[in-house]
């Protein structure tokens, strides 16, 4: 087929790979020159594990312009994937969709033959039907059906593995106008996807509905985890890992994302949980469930806080390893890592922080106020407190011999990467999730969750 993609960020930009990869001719579609540029000379505009070398092999089928009419005229299918950032009131915008819409209408409207439309970006249920297809029949003037097709077809990736995410998904959700447009998407994802996973097709608002439950659903699961530890970690001898363990063995259950640990963060989950309970509420349903899942989310970096607080000597300095969301990403919105950092600063505490990749993104943020160390080993033999935020595998890599010299530090190892008999004999070692004796988890005052 020939593709055209509107948006070449983190998403955009693995997709246009991975469909020329699979041998289709793409063509990519951003107002950033540069990033346009880059596809153009056969390099990654974006960080992403795969993605350079998916453009390098695949360059006699992948081009860009800042043109959408000349993408449009090009291609066969447009995915639309564009921001959609929060509202205050937690509801996805649709502004920059709609700005998309606008162009790709114009370049429908001089176009002859029949086009596919896929929006494939988050949004609030009712908006592909309600929002923009009345928006492309008003730029186009045409109308949807004889005149041009849509379907809505969100991704289920996480960054960092988003290659591998999109070559091998454990499912694919088309939402369609109608069942050529659907039996496009079909076809084109049975030649794309190695797994040979489910296909769910479905009208609009629920496949709209579905994205956003798959998140808030995984969200629930995670405070759970996180309930869990802290339970965990008042009853001496109990281990969040050993019942978490038992507990996904229920097929009803899983393992996936049943880890107490710290909060998620990421430009998906917190936002998407905050709009399914706007969306409830604005529809009369109380939000109980997601609204404790973030609640519960956003006690966890003041939880954190607090118990490396109680445990630094006056004068001590609070060391961080991991300042992105999550490994193998440079991505930092809603990190716990950095939130823990600016916790720690408004208590007036030195803090000294790393990240394998986050470094550049998190000076933009905390430049001034923090100490940015050149490794783990020089964050770890600087800290009295160290904690680990993000289970970069880097970071399993730390020996008790890395740690300050001359006293006793505290290794705060919330993921579980290190080895409790190794570090516990030189340091005081604290698992989150762990029941002991010595170190009490103080709950954070109900001024300090607010404020969070």
């Amino acid at each position: 087929m020939k593709i055209s993609i509107i948006g070449l960020g983190k998403l955009g930009s693995p997709m246009a790979a991975v469909m020329a990869h699979k041998g289709h001719k793409v063509v990519g579609v951003d107002l950033n020159a540069t990033f346009v540029d880059r596809i153009n000379q056969g390099q990654a505009p974006v960080n992403e594990p795969g993605l350079q070398e998916l453009i390098e092999a695949n360059r006699e089928r992948l081009s860009a312009t800042t043109s959408y009419e000349e993408a449009i005229l090009a291609t066969d299918l447009t995915f639309i994937i564009v921001p959609t950032p929060s509202d205050a009131d937690g509801r996805f915008s649709m502004r920059y969709v709609l700005a998309a819409a606008e162009k790709i209408g114009a370049a429908l409207r001089v176009k002859k033959d029949w086009h596919l439309v896929v929006l494939s970006s988050t949004v609030m249920p009712g908006s592909a039907e309600g929002v923009l297809l009345p928006a492309l029949e008003e730029y186009s003037g045409k109308k949807c059906g004889p005149d041009f097709g849509l379907s809505y077809n969100p991704e289920f990736i996480a960054l960092g593995s988003v290659v591998r995410d999109m070559l091998r998904p454990d499912m694919i959700l088309i939402g369609e106008y109608d069942a050529r447009c659907g039996a496009i998407l079909e076809e084109l994802y049975t030649g794309v996807c190695e797994s040979k996973p489910r296909i769910n097709r479905m009208n609009f608002v629920n496949a709209e509905l579905t994205k956003l439950s798959v998140n808030t659903f995984v969200t629930t699961k995670i405070s759970y985890a996180n309930m869990l530890a802290q339970v965990c970690e008042t009853l001496p001898g109990a281990d969040v890992d050993v019942v978490t363990s038992a507990i996904g063995c229920d097929t009803r259950i899983g393992q996936k994302y049943l880890k107490g640990a710290m909060g998620y963060g990421g430009p998906c989950f917190p936002r998407d949980n905050v709009a399914f309970s706007a969306l409830a509420r604005a529809n009369g349903v109380p939000a109980l469930l997601a609204e404790a899942t973030d609640a519960m989310n956003r006690r966890q970096v003041p939880r954190l806080g607090d118990l490396i607080l109680s445990n630094l000597p006056e004068g001590g300095t609070a060391g961080i390893l991991g300042l992105s969301y999550k490994p193998n990403t440079e991505v930092i919105e809603e990190s716990q890592g950095v939130a823990l950092a600016r916790y720690l600063l408004e208590a007036g505490v030195h803090v000294v922080v790393y990240d394998p990749a986050a470094m550049d993104n998190s000076r933009q943020q905390l430049n001034g106020r923090v100490e940015f160390a050149a490794s783990a080993t020089e964050c770890a033999g600087k800290a009295d407190v160290l904690a680990i935020t993000t289970p970069w595998a880097e970071f399993r890599t730390l020996t008790p011999f890395d740690l300050k010299a001359g006293s006793r530090p505290v290794v705060l190892d919330c993921w579980r990467l290190l080895s409790r008999d190794a570090f516990g004999a030189v340091a005081s070692y604290i698992s989150l999730g762990a029941g002991r004796d010595a170190v009490p988890v103080r709950e954070p005052a109900a001024a300090m969750v607010d404020a969070e």
